[in-house]
């Protein structure tokens, strides 16, 4: 035998060691989609305290105690979250109220576009089809729609009922959960997981300031150009492009089909389409690629085929929600890789 082959025992050691880090790696997948309503509860707590901890810090440092600090902020995020909820909902009932108005218009372009998509069907029907019956269309799953539904309620009040009470709980007590995590590890990896942790505060809370400031910023000029427009409810709409310009690269692209949905209403004329169209991906990519590197920094890394294999992944396993946390997940775990000696190449891989 060449001295440069594996041994057998060797090479079964290695299989056996590849195998079970596929298993512990598919077990993760599955955790992280059946518990997805506590994992994204605990995600969001985190980095809402993260976000929070400066002012409570600030807080602090003029003799208002930790806990009176933590509560007032928390107390603070509910009036804020909830003005900006009772607004969106006002904003959505008065569409919701003037929708008969809308709708027959709608229904009339989206009938004219889907019986031009049906001619061309049938053209390409005419030429492929060996004569045979057509299969019947597939009804939809009504019992598969309800239990997504209401998945997603259980999920939402999860949400909303316990984010508030952990994001005060990991305010109030800060110094008792870093205490207590670092004490799960050897004192010897201390220092590192000190170090490692800091790096992740640094990066989360960057991240939250200048994506909440940059998003402001979208909502902002997103609402002054549909209000030049002319379009209805240009707030409404600044707000949609707001948040989706969270979710990188489609985001700019998915904030096209509210204000088209509006515009079908008003206008006739493709070039209004194709204005908007224009003029809303330039304000997010004005804001992707000016404003945010200089708010957030260069602390994230990530390189665009990490942002987008992350998309991909966590949109597939968590939705919405998922495109929203990829990147600050995907930041995390850059930095946990590069405080690893063995997971380095992974973060240089990740940021290059």
């Amino acid at each position: 035998m060449s001295t440069s082959e594996t041994p057998p025992v060797l090479q079964r050691v290695l299989a056996s060691s590849t195998s079970l880090r596929i298993l512990a790696s598919a077990v993760i997948v599955l955790f992280l989609y059946y518990a997805a309503g506590v994992v994204i509860t605990i995600l969001l707590s985190v980095l809402i305290a993260y976000m929070l901890d400066p002012a409570v810090e600030y807080l602090e440092r003029i003799r208002v105690p930790r806990t009176i600090g933590a509560l007032i902020m928390v107390v603070l995020l509910i009036a804020v979250l909830g003005a900006l909820g009772y607004g969106l909902y006002d904003r959505t009932t008065q569409f919701a109220q003037d929708w008969p108005k809308y709708r027959g218009i709608i229904r009339e372009a989206f009938g004219n576009i889907q019986g031009k998509i049906g001619s061309i069907e049938g053209g390409v029907s005419d030429i492929t089809s060996n004569g045979g019956p057509q299969p019947p269309g597939g009804s939809p799953n009504i019992h598969e729609f309800l239990v997504t539904s209401l998945g997603s309620l259980y999920a939402l009040v999860l949400e909303g009922t316990f984010v508030p009470f952990l994001v005060f709980f990991m305010l109030a007590e800060k110094r008792e959960v870093w205490h207590g995590t670092l004490q799960l590890f050897p004192v010897t990896r201390r220092t590192q997981v000190k170090e490692t942790l800091e790096d992740l505060r640094d990066v989360l809370r960057d991240y939250l300031i200048g994506m909440s400031v940059v998003t402001l910023v979208v909502v902002a000029l997103s609402s002054i150009f549909f209000l030049v427009l002319g379009l209805d409810f240009p707030v409404l709409l600044g707000l949609f492009s707001g948040i989706l310009n969270m979710v990188p690269y489609i985001g700019a692209v998915l904030a096209w089909f509210p204000a088209f949905l509006l515009a079908v209403v008003k206008y006739k004329s493709v070039s209004h389409f194709a204005v908007i169209a224009v003029v809303l991906t330039s304000i997010h990519v004005l804001a992707q690629n000016f404003i945010a590197p200089q708010l957030v920094g260069r602390q994230v890394q990530l390189n665009a085929v990490a942002i987008t294999i992350s998309l991909l992944f966590w949109g597939w396993l968590w939705g919405g929600m998922g495109l929203i946390l990829g990147i600050p997940i995907t930041a995390a775990f850059r930095v946990i890789c590069d405080h690893i000696d063995s997971l380095k190449p992974v973060a240089r891989w990740l940021s290059a």
